[in-house]
């Protein structure tokens, strides 16, 4: 393999996780690999062991174990006041008329709440929020069936896909575990960011919804990429250097007062 000395830093910690995965594990054997030095690839190590998705080792590293997901009911009692003030901040780009597509995910779930009164159309695997959307006249619901996953009361698989793929929408909100730049969203499941990776092609505008402990997060193990732009509504602030990657990667970034 060439040398991988003048990538970028993002580049080269994707190549690293890889040889990882892979099973190489030590610092020596992993600069030889790339043709860098050890201390280029300690840094690259270091950074991937703060964002967890390695843990240091003596000598090298290994792959960091999946964190154990939280149910939806956690996740609503986390994080709530910045969750609800980045729903509300989303909420001034939906305009009535509008098809939206609407992720699982407490973030979500929080915008959904804000929709009451409103003339949409909302396709959505969040069964959490269809008792309040369905009490909504204005409000054509469209749900996506499938296999329920009831940590996050959402339905994923073959079938929430297959009807996906018959619609199209003018944006989709999304939520997610981790958001890395240069990766994209990070979740629990490969049934998860299959769904999700294909809602954010049905879309016209990709609008993600993450508070600042999702910001750099990468614990589970598997990655839906994000489009070449697209927008994040946070409630960190702009000169967070998390936000700053995220907006080097194509992110139009709303921070929420």
């Amino acid at each position: 393999m060439t040398g991988m000395g003048g990538m970028r830093s993002r580049q080269r910690r994707a190549l690293l996780l890889a040889a990882l995965e892979s099973g190489e594990a030590d610092v020596a054997g992993l600069a030889l690999r790339f043709g860098v030095s050890p201390s280029t690839v300690r840094r690259d190590l270091q950074r991937l062991s703060e964002e967890n998705a390695v843990r240091r080792t003596y000598g090298g590293a290994i792959l960091a174990a999946p964190a154990a997901e939280t149910t939806l009911t956690e996740r609503q009692s986390e994080q709530g006041a910045q969750k609800r003030a980045i729903a509300a901040a989303a909420l001034t780009a939906v305009e009535d008329g509008e098809t939206l597509i609407l992720d699982a995910g407490s973030t979500v779930l929080a915008l959904g709440l804000l929709l009451k009164g409103r003339r949409l159309r909302v396709i959505t695997n969040n069964l959490a929020l269809l008792p309040v959307l369905a009490a909504e006249p204005g409000i054509e619901v469209i749900v996506l069936g499938g296999a329920l996953r009831g940590t996050s009361m959402g339905t994923v698989g073959p079938l929430a896909m297959d009807a996906l793929r018959r619609i199209t929408a003018d944006r989709v909100f999304m939520s997610a575990d981790g958001v890395v730049a240069g990766r994209g969203l990070c979740e629990a499941s490969l049934d998860q960011v299959a769904l999700k990776s294909l809602m954010m092609q049905q879309a016209r505008d990709v609008v993600v919804l993450a508070d600042s402990t999702k910001l750099g997060r990468s614990e589970q193990s598997a990655w839906a990429p994000l489009p070449a732009a697209w927008h994040l509504v946070t409630d960190a602030p702009l000169t967070d250097p998390r936000v700053a990657e995220l907006a080097a990667a194509g992110a139009t970034v709303t921070v929420a007062p």
